[in-house]
């Protein structure tokens, strides 16, 4: 691991004296793009080791002149990158920018019928990104330090994709759009153990970011799985799907996803709210959802259109088609500020009758200000099943008994008593029930007001308070004088 990271900060430090890399969020693109040719190196030269195995023949993914060892870790006699071979300055950066990446970027068209590829996906990543580094001996220091890593090992890929989550977690932390890519991973494996997915069903993430949710999904059902072929091959081709509309947060998702094991995973690059939730049918439908989608922006009027419940909110206009991208007893966690709860304007009142009568909205997860770090919004999460309408909701406020933030940010343990009690939903200072027969039709409020919460003790008169500091006072003078006399 120590070596993962020393590798990561030494290639930022070369990246911030670079003129073409300007925030985390260029580093983390450009890091990207050769992580993934290394990568794709080792996944190509174990393809071809299981062919030779089987007795099969075995056709490179990329042309000799385009492989790693050709133009970018050219190696000699002793295992080292030949000096006399490898591009270096100029001419480095003249074969990324006008032939590398132009040939990676065709695959999308050669492969455009098969786009649950490696190759095809290749070509989408390739047709997205550009490189932004601009000193060709920046770049060869660069490609010569993740040439260093290791690869061989399901170990080593575990901790390279532990470290690429961190990049992706520095980037949200370096504000601008970067922190709308990451959800605490505390929070995201905590909803995925309420949902608790099996092998078999199908999770969707339709504003998926980073792909943290899909890859912690991942991790969790290949770590409870029984390890057969067919298993295996579900998890592959069959499990995990999501959409994203910003460019660089889909490469990143792709990324995350191909380093966490999914070769090639059925990301989408488009804009979800654009799809008319109308022309949703069964066979478009899931098991679960897990999300947490963009809020606080605004969609224009032709995209409302697309919706029965016409509102500007990104977050309401997710809120719908993900009610109606549920199978009948489908599950979903997620996350959403918590003025969904409350706000009186006729589009959130309607939003929320419709989950209510369409739902059961069974748990409610209130969490505090500074989960999402650089964002100062309060979030809840909603889990709930499609099918039956909510009678009941139960209500878990939590507390870190800290201010969370940069240097205390939530971790696995802080949400394990939300966990443990959510089996018997009980009433507890910091959890509570409501029956949806108490709301109000009218406003359908579903407000957090902790009924349980013990009352704090009223502020003291202000003449008490100098009372007691006058008394406090004469005690301590009389404390001195007797030390005074015994010396």
């Amino acid at each position: 691991m120590a070596n993962f990271e020393q590798t990561f900060k030494n290639i930022d430090d070369l990246l911030y004296k670079d003129s073409g890399a300007d925030s985390e969020i260029d580093y983390i693109e450009q890091t990207s793009w050769v992580l993934f040719l290394r990568y794709l190196d080792s996944f190509d030269k174990n393809r071809e080791d299981e062919a030779i195995l089987e007795g099969k023949n075995y056709t490179a993914i990329l042309e000799p002149k385009f492989q790693w060892e050709t133009w970018a870790a050219p190696k000699n006699e002793k295992g080292e990158i030949d000096i006399h071979k490898a591009l270096i300055g100029p001419d480095l950066v003249k074969f990324v920018e006008f032939e590398l990446f132009p040939y990676l970027a065709s695959f999308k068209e050669k492969h455009i019928d098969n786009p649950k590829t490696i190759e095809y996906k290749i070509g989408e990543i390739f047709s997205e990104l550009s490189n932004k580094i601009k000193s060709g001996y920046n770049m060869r220091e660069i490609i010569n330090m993740v040439d260093g890593l290791p690869f061989g090992t399901s170990v080593d890929k575990h901790e390279l994709s532990h470290l690429y989550e961190t990049k992706i977690k520095n980037m949200g932390n370096a504000g601008r759009n970067g922190g709308q890519y990451y959800t605490p991973r505390p929070l995201i494996r905590t909803m995925i153990k309420v949902m608790n997915p099996k092998v078999g069903e199908k999770i969707y993430d339709p504003a998926c970011g980073s792909a943290g949710f899909l890859c912690e999904a991942y991790e969790y059902l290949y770590e409870k799985m029984e390890k057969t072929a067919a298993n295996l091959e579900q998890l592959q081709d069959n499990t995990f799907f999501g959409k994203e509309k910003k460019n660089l947060a889909y490469i990143i998702g792709t990324m995350n996803m191909i380093l966490h094991g999914i070769e090639a995973p059925n990301i989408v690059h488009t804009n979800t709210l654009g799809e008319n939730i109308r022309d949703i049918q069964e066979k478009d439908r899931y098991d679960i959802i897990l999300a947490n989608p963009p809020f606080g922006g605004k969609e224009r009027i032709e995209v409302q259109q697309n919706f029965d419940i016409k509102t500007g909110e990104t977050a309401f206009l997710f809120m719908q088609h993900f009610i109606k991208s549920l199978k009948a007893g489908g599950r979903a966690a997620v996350v959403i500020k918590n003025t969904f709860l409350s706000n009186t304007d006729n589009a959130s009142v309607a939003l929320r009758q419709h989950l209510l009568e369409t739902c059961n909205l069974h748990t409610i997860l209130d969490m505090p200000q500074g989960t999402f770090l650089g964002a100062g919004v309060k979030t809840v999460v909603l889990f709930f099943t499609k099918g039956e309408p909510t009678k009941n909701i139960w209500y878990y406020q939590f507390d870190a008994g800290r201010n969370m933030g940069k240097t205390n940010p939530l971790n696995d343990n802080d949400l394990q008593e939300f966990i443990d009690l959510l089996a018997t939903k009980p009433e507890t200072e910091k959890s509570w029930n409501l029956s949806v027969a108490e709301v109000l039709e009218a406003t359908c409020d579903l407000s957090v007001k902790n009924p349980n919460k013990p009352e704090e003790a009223p502020l003291r008169e202000p003449a008490l308070i100098l009372d007691e500091m006058q008394t406090l006072d004469e005690e301590t003078n009389a404390i001195l004088e007797t030390l005074n006399e015994l010396v």
